[in-house]
């Protein structure tokens, strides 16, 4: 779910108390970066030094946040998920007031304020007219857990598997807290499933078979989840959102106040030129450009759609042709680095591998989930015999070369994480970066600042700035503080100073200070904001991550997957990417995957590296191989999910703009670019496949040969893709018979699969550019374009 902007507005007491709350959650993530060299990193500050308190103090500001924001959204009306998910809540209530082991202490006042939390969380779901003041209620509640943990940190690290009573009243409060944020924000679905794991766990003995589970007591659960440093509800993948994804999406904000969005699209619009395929060109490329910034599918549709849709509407494409492409093309962000979504960064932290490892291997496949989008866009197009379209004016090259100085922050993270950079610095400076480019530019910088600086102290300013910006840049190493590696202080002093003198200086002494600051304020507030459902969202992933360490179910679900597979790698793979798509349909990606990658990868890892040691390679070389091919695999298909009907987030996002049926913008979006479902199979069914991923063939077959084989790959998988668009338009050069759309269909498939032998892959190859020799004849009466 997108959080509506207005829900943060000023207007009230309670908005600026919501903006304040946000700009304070996006401004202390940024200090952390900072802290290191700063002198507060001498005092032994708990929540700035300890990794576990800087994550409860992130997980306070999303539940606080998130809270007050859904305080003032409309009451969702109670549905049969709401009854599900409240009714779920109930085994776990119950074995908190009654435990199911002997022994279990907790305090009447303690099960009371966990009741409280119960509440607040779960009975505005059934009656919606609680939900104005109980969300408030809910916020200040959240303040509890954070403030217990922060009180009693060192003993609660001593006491994870016996905790006190009161740990488990705050292990229980804020479990509910972000389970009933979830629920909010994102539906009964991912909320519910946690409450299985967690039923599971403290009653898994009753279920037979294969998944017949122990009996773990509610104290073990309780304990573990609030004390444990990296199982816990702060643990490894709550980390994620905390030293990753915040930071991205404040990247976002920033982007988006300062106006750049339209920009981009412009640039995009430049490159496109006037065609009848322009309103399609641009929509990938806008997609492309946008997801190199963002990293939101559902946001990048929406920006997208209201970008292209005058186009589509002049070019009178198919309305759901519009909507399905916009929204198959938004969802590329996921996969578009350097950004990409937050499941490559939990990818990061399960694998512990450099994530520069994950934009190699996410860039191949995003090229070719672009040329899917294209080709379909191309095909149909041309079918529909559609009129040329181009921008309202006159955007040549040199518009794109004139603004292509944007892309520098971009370019600054993929250099700095090359050179071995955190991930967190690396965005930092980008950051900075996209300010410094954004004010220093009369087109770009707010217009109160450029008539702020047509006044007589902007010739002040100019030096005061300079000045500023150099005693900023010197006072850390006059001081004696630490610089680190990269001297990051200095520079954000640097840059402070500069602008506090060359344009913050004339804007107030013109009374524009406020409007001088506004798209910095409003930027850091906005990418705040954008956090919240997916950090919650991530929060939750790490309960469901947490409970199935403590019971062990990946290993008896891949036993399980193993058994009706019968160690076959096509029919694992098959298994996993339906489940990841069914999945999907009612948890977010982050969630997919993180489930998906516990239980069924340990079983494709073990049957793709044994296939992979039949081309040679060594245990340990197939073992890490299978490992990337198998993880890349499944985050793809965790992405998929964002554009599958029924529940696709960029299908009902594409879907209000255009004015379409959401479940049929769904379907239709999963039509274009039909072969992004067949694309993932053939990173895993052979070490060949892998050359779609390009780092598993580098690592393990050097030189000319493993080019070979990443060049081989590419070219028959992209026309592979070309040949299934065409199938699914029914057009190449000609409008194509029902039959002949079958066979060109058939023979992608044929293509998409990596040979042993290179030259078998020239049979299906061949026999499709036959379909291909002979154009559409002249005077031929305009078809029907595919509907």
């Amino acid at each position: 779910m997108e959080i509506p902007q207005d829900a943060t507005g000023r207007t009230t007491r309670m908005g600026r108390v919501i903006w304040f709350v946000l700009l304070v959650g996006a401004l202390f993530s940024l200090y952390l970066v900072l802290h290191p060299f700063t002198p507060l990193s001498r005092l032994d500050i708990s929540i700035l030094d300890q990794v576990q308190l800087r994550r409860a103090t992130h997980v306070l500001l999303l539940l606080v946040a998130g809270y007050l924001i859904t305080s003032r959204l409309p009451g969702a009306r109670r549905t049969l998920g709401s009854w599900v998910f409240a009714l779920l809540t109930l085994p776990f209530l119950y074995t908190f007031w009654v435990p199911n082991v002997p022994g279990v202490e907790i305090p009447l006042s303690g099960r009371l304020v966990g009741t409280l939390a119960w509440a607040l969380a779960v009975l505005p779901a059934l009656l919606p007219a609680l939900r104005r003041y109980g969300d408030v209620a809910a916020a200040l509640l959240a303040i509890a857990p954070w403030a217990y943990q922060v009180r009693y940190y060192e003993e609660l690290v001593n006491r994870a598997v016996i905790p006190a009573g009161w740990d488990m009243s705050m292990s229980f409060t804020v479990i509910l807290l972000v389970l009933g944020l979830v629920n909010r924000l994102m539906g009964p679905v991912m909320p519910s499933l946690v409450l299985v794991f967690l039923t599971y766990n403290m009653y898994g003995q009753y279920v037979p078979g294969t998944f017949q589970g122990a009996k773990n007591g509610i104290d073990l659960i309780l304990g573990k989840t609030y004390n444990e440093t990296e199982a816990g509800i702060y643990g490894l993948i709550t980390g994620v959102s905390a030293k990753y994804i915040v930071y991205f999406t404040i990247l976002s904000g920033l982007i988006g106040a300062l106006g750049l969005g339209k920009v981009v699209a412009n640039i995009a619009l430049s490159l496109v030129g006037r065609t009848p395929q322009t309103p399609g060109r641009v929509t990938g490329i806008a997609a492309v450009f946008m997801g190199m910034f963002s990293g939101s599918g559902a946001a990048d549709t929406q920006f997208v759609a209201t970008l292209t849709k005058p186009l589509y509407e002049k070019a009178n494409y198919d309305r759901m042709i519009a909507a399905g492409l916009v929204a198959t093309a938004g969802t590329i962000a996921l996969i578009t680095p350097p950004v990409l979504g937050s499941i490559a960064f939990v990818m990061v932290e399960i694998l512990q591998i450099s994530y520069l490892w994950v934009v190699v291997m996410a860039l191949g496949p995003m090229l070719l989930y672009l040329l899917g989008i294209l080709a379909f866009n191309e095909f149909y197009a041309r079918k529909a015999k559609l009129p040329p379209v181009g921008a309202d004016i006159a955007l040549g090259r040199r518009y794109a070369l004139r603004y292509s100085v944007i892309f520098v922050p971009i370019l600054l993270i993929v250099v700095m994480l090359f050179l071995g950079s955190e991930v967190a610095t690396a965005v930092y400076l980008a950051a900075l970066a996209f300010v410094v480019i954004c004010y220093l530019d009369p087109t770009l910088r707010p217009a109160a600042l450029n008539e702020a600086m047509r006044g007589p102290a902007y010739r002040m300013g100019l030096p005061l700035g300079v000045g500023l910006g150099l005693l900023g840049a010197l006072l850390p190493l006059l001081m004696g503080w630490n610089l680190g590696n990269i001297p990051l202080l200095p520079l954000t002093l640097a840059v402070l100073g500069l602008l506090l003198g060359t344009f913050f200086y004339p804007a107030a002494a013109s009374g524009r200070l406020r409007e001088a600051l506004e798209p910095i304020a409003q930027g850091l507030v906005e990418g705040f904001r954008q956090l919240i459902p997916i950090g919650s969202a991530i929060v939750a992933a790490n309960l469901i991550f947490g409970m199935m360490v403590i019971t062990g179910l990946p290993s008896k679900f891949s036993i399980f997957l193993g058994q009706v597979s019968g160690e076959s790698l096509l029919l694992a793979t098959l298994v996993t990417a339906f489940f990841s798509l069914v999945l999907g349909m009612g948890v977010p990606p982050t969630a997919t995957y993180v489930l998906t990658a516990s239980l069924t990868a340990p079983a494709i890892i073990k049957i793709a590296a044994a296939n992979f040691q039949g081309y040679g390679l060594e245990p340990q070389q197939a073992v890490l191989a299978a490992t990337l091919a198998t993880h890349m695999f499944l985050f793809y298909y965790a992405v998929l999910a964002d554009v599958t009907p029924p529940v696709a987030l960029s299908a009902y996002a594409a879907a209000s703009v255009f004015k379409t049926n959401p479940l049929l913008t769904g379907v239709y979006a999963a039509r274009v670019a039909l072969a992004k479902y067949i694309i993932g199979f053939f990173f895993l069914l052979s070490f060949t496949g892998t050359g779609l991923l390009v780092l598993p063939v580098l690592q393990n077959v050097p030189g000319l040969e493993g080019w070979l084989i990443i060049l081989e790959r590419f070219f028959f998988t992209a026309f592979a893709i070309v040949f299934l668009s065409a199938a699914t338009v029914g057009y190449t050069r000609r409008p194509l018979r029902r039959w002949e759309s079958w066979v060109m269909g058939l023979l992608a498939l044929a293509l998409f699969y990596p040979y042993p032998n290179l030259w078998m892959a020239f049979i299906p190859f061949g026999l499709g550019l036959l379909f291909f020799l002979r154009g559409e004849k002249t005077g031929t009466p305009n078809p029907q374009a595919a509907d």
